[in-house]
């Protein structure tokens, strides 16, 4: 089994019923037109997600723009010329421009480079100005998209350590110069990403430059912030120049990093960041229809929000964020349910056919009657034993010679070895070639192949056990009792050689047969006709006991062989069982406490409850037809994958399309929740009970992704958002949650939807002094400077003094 195989069916299901759900879900729109402005190469992973984000939230997602202003030569190539890519959510709408290469520099001056190269070479500027203007154009063709053209909101991202943010100011005061000949006003917000995971053995300079960037951001913050240049560029080279200020460049700067508020690192690394920035841009541009049921529940007030971190000092604070999502687990659940149905048909194949010792002697031609007839059906016909009659004689003796001697003398001295040599040939020697001539197994197979699909089966765990090298259980092993039958055919053959030897050394006048006297030669041919007809008749006999235990030996080296091929299946079965547990156990074991419980339990009375009906419709052992599975031996000969890709195409086809598979995320959750009950004996989870714990798991996801440093509570200011339909019973127990005593700000973004609910948690208020990120970093920018590295644009006189 391929676990990419099955891991690829999985997240498939999991992305069709998102798909599928999102379409039942009801999705926002924005009312302002949407551009994303990534600086940087650092911020490259960024772009895919952030949009196929906007893709998932926004049903007018098509118009949103972005641009990413990277090293190198634009069109969206790197500093080394190669393409970047951008995922499923680049498409063609991530248009890019160039900026100074950061690679390859001296890493003491690299900032100041960027820096002075960007001021010096007029071509970058220029180009950033016919990129933002087309770019502007674009956005005005998606007019119709939106409520309304007055306003755009721009999200600027970037990462702290990238060099490229030195020119952060420039791009940031020429885009919004750019868009505000379109727009009445241009809302600007920063997202600064912080990745302490992947610092690794450079955190010394990664810090230094983050610092940098930190320090230079306070001052574009500051409220007394200005900045003046002449950035705007006429096709023709001439240069207009652009002022801001007095006032912080910014009207939100959210701070994000991979290390939240409790300083744990984010098990989704970025990727929370990711959807953070998302819906942090629609709660904040979101056209809230006249029926949404969230009208009263507190919606979000940008206005609000900024004076809510601005705190008694006037001073604007910073922000951040943390997210949660809990939806139906998809993925978890395809796994589960292709390990149960694999488990029931597993668990058909064993429960097979009763059949009785008889019926499988009979089934295999192994019965004592059936043994015999084959056996006879080898030999020549007996009445061939007459032609022995013709034998030439050497000399014919007198019957008055033979009488005295034994039955075998008298044989050697009328035929010498003459008779052995015929019977051996023209008997014994075709018995042989007869028996060597069968093959058992290439007989079996039809016959197996019809019991195997027949209702009930014979299949390879029953073959294992009839074809069992003991019997101790009793349970019918025909293995078993061919041997004590060839046990039995020795004994006879024996005691016939006994009785063939005893026969031979008998006197040939003790023998009954017409004698005619004065008729010498006639007495003597009467002889003849007795030795052929009655001692070998004894041969013949004694042969057919021989030709029986021959045949029996190739019928036992056939069951050693199916036993071999039987249980090599069966073993095939049982590792096969193992790794889709182990695939499905652990999925199961990166979820969720809460939307993870008793995924295996449910959904195996669920998997169990669909199979059967499939087959009360259209028949027991249906799924052993060629429609579903078919034969699974033959597909086990192909391997364990053959098995796999069969049974994914019924999971897929047949049982995840069912309807027990189609109840709501809340629905799902509480039956999944009280599965185990009836198994356990436990209390059974209430609705309350079981919102509690959702509850708690998505505020314990939502903790803020930004950790800080001895910040009091004073200081703070929180607002929470639940994204989901407000009017299920779960948003409305959130709600009412610590409703009379809650210090925050709480709202819904309503959208119609089943497949799940999410939870944005909004903190500002603090400044870059109370990050630790700030405060551990701040050692190393200092040693840095001191030691000769230049990680500014700026003079230092031009900068905010450190806090």
């Amino acid at each position: 089994m391929s676990k990419s195989v099955v891991l690829s069916y999985g997240e498939q299901y999991a992305a069709q019923e998102e798909a599928q759900r999102a379409q039942g879900d009801g999705r926002s729109s924005i009312h302002y037109p949407a551009l994303f402005l990534f600086v940087g190469d650092k911020v490259t992973p960024a772009i895919g997600p952030v949009l196929d984000g906007c893709e998932r939230k926004w049903d007018n997602a098509g118009g949103v723009m972005a641009v990413h202003a990277l090293s190198g030569e634009g069109g969206g190539k790197s500093a080394a010329g190669d393409r970047v890519e951008y995922g499923a959510g680049g498409r063609e709408r991530v248009m890019t421009m160039p900026l100074p290469g950061s690679a390859g520099r001296d890493p003491h001056t690299v900032r100041q480079d960027v820096y002075r190269e960007f001021h010096e070479d007029s071509r970058y500027l220029a180009e950033m100005n016919r990129t933002l203007r087309r770019l502007s154009n674009s956005i005005a063709d998606f007019g119709r998209l939106y409520s309304s053209f007055d306003v755009i909101h721009l999200s600027i991202i970037t990462r702290v350590d990238d060099p490229l943010n030195v020119l952060l100011p420039q791009i940031t005061l020429l885009a919004r110069a750019i868009l505000g000949q379109s727009f009445k006003s241009v809302q600007t917000d920063l997202f600064a990403l912080i990745n302490e995971r992947e610092q690794g053995e450079n955190f010394g300079y990664s810090s230094s430059v983050g610092l940098a960037f930190l320090r230079e951001l306070d001052g574009m913050q500051a409220g007394d912030y200005t900045l003046s240049a002449p950035l705007l560029v006429t096709e023709d080279g001439l240069s207009i120049p652009v002022a801001h200020g007095p006032s912080a460049l910014f009207d939100l700067v959210y701070l994000l990093s991979d290390k939240n508020e409790r300083g744990m690192m984010s098990v989704h690394g970025m990727n929370d960041n990711y959807e953070i920035i998302a819906h942090i841009s629609l709660l904040k541009n979101r056209v809230r229809p006249a029926s949404d049921h969230a009208t009263g529940h507190g919606g979000y007030n940008n206005m609000t929000f900024k004076s809510g971190i601005r705190g008694s000092t006037g001073r604007q604070g910073y922000a951040s964020a943390g997210f949660a999502g809990v939806r139906r687990p998809n993925l978890q659940i395809a796994l589960a349910v292709l390990y149960h149905a694999f488990r029931r048909l597993d668990a058909s194949l064993r429960e097979g056919s009763p059949w009785t010792l008889r019926d499988r002697q009979s089934l295999l031609g192994l019965d004592a009657e059936s043994l015999r007839e084959r056996a006879g059906e080898l030999l020549p016909e007996e009445a061939g034993l007459t032609e022995m009659t013709g034998l030439m004689s050497h000399g014919r003796p007198s019957y008055a010679e033979l009488r005295q001697l034994s039955l075998r003398e008298a044989e050697q001295q009328l035929f010498g070895e003459g008779g052995e040599v015929y019977f051996r040939n023209n008997f014994t020697a075709e018995a042989d070639r007869k028996a060597a001539a069968i093959e058992p197994l290439r007989e079996w197979r039809a016959a197996l192949a019809a019991q195997e699909v027949a209702v009930p089966a014979v299949t390879f765990y029953q073959l294992a056990e009839w074809t069992a090298d003991r019997d101790d259980a009793g349970n019918g092993s025909v293995l078993h009792h061919l041997r004590q039958h060839m046990a039995g055919l020795r004994t006879a053959i024996a005691s016939a050689q006994t009785e063939l030897d005893g026969l031979y050394a008998e006197s040939v006048e003790r023998q009954s047969f017409q004698r005619v006297p004065l008729f010498d030669k006639r007495t003597v041919r009467n002889f003849i006709h007795y030795l052929f007809s009655t001692v070998y008749g004894r041969r013949y006999e004694l042969l057919r006991l021989e030709t029986e235990l021959t045949l029996c030996r190739r019928l036992e080296s056939a069951l050693e062989q199916l036993h071999v091929e039987s249980i090599s299946r069966v073993r095939a079965m049982e590792a096969l069982e193992e790794d889709l547990r182990n695939v499905a156990v652990g999925s199961i074991g990166r979820t969720d406490v809460t939307t993870g419980q008793n995924i295996m339990e449910y959904y195996r009375a669920v998997t169990e409850e669909v199979m059967k009906d499939i087959e009360v419709r259209r028949g027991s052992g249906v799924f052993f037809s060629e429609r579903y599975m078919g034969s699974m031996s033959k597909l086990l000969e192909q391997g364990k994958a053959a098995v796999t890709e069969r049974l994914i195409d019924i999971c897929q086809r047949e049982l995840l399309t069912a309807e027990p598979f189609a109840l709501s995320f809340e629905e799902e959750l509480l039956r999944r929740a009280n599965v185990a009950a009836a198994y356990e004996n436990r209390q059974v989870l209430s609705r309350e009970e079981l919102f509690k714990q959702l509850y708690h798991s998505l505020e314990e996801g939502a903790v803020v992704n930004v950790r800080l440093f001895e910040y009091t509570q004073e200081h703070r200011h929180e607002e929470k958002y639940f994204f989901g339909d407000s009017a299920s019973e779960f948003l409305r127990y959130a709600f009412g949650v610590d409703e009379t005593s809650r210090i925050y700000r709480l709202g819904f973004v309503h959208e119609q939807r089943r497949s799940g609910v999410e939870k944005l948690n909004l903190m500002g208020g603090f400044h870059l002094e109370d990050l630790l990120y700030y405060r551990n970093g701040k050692v190393y920018y200092e040693t840095y400077a001191q030691n000769g590295y230049q990680l500014h644009g700026l003079d230092e006189e031009q900068l905010p003094e450190m806090r």
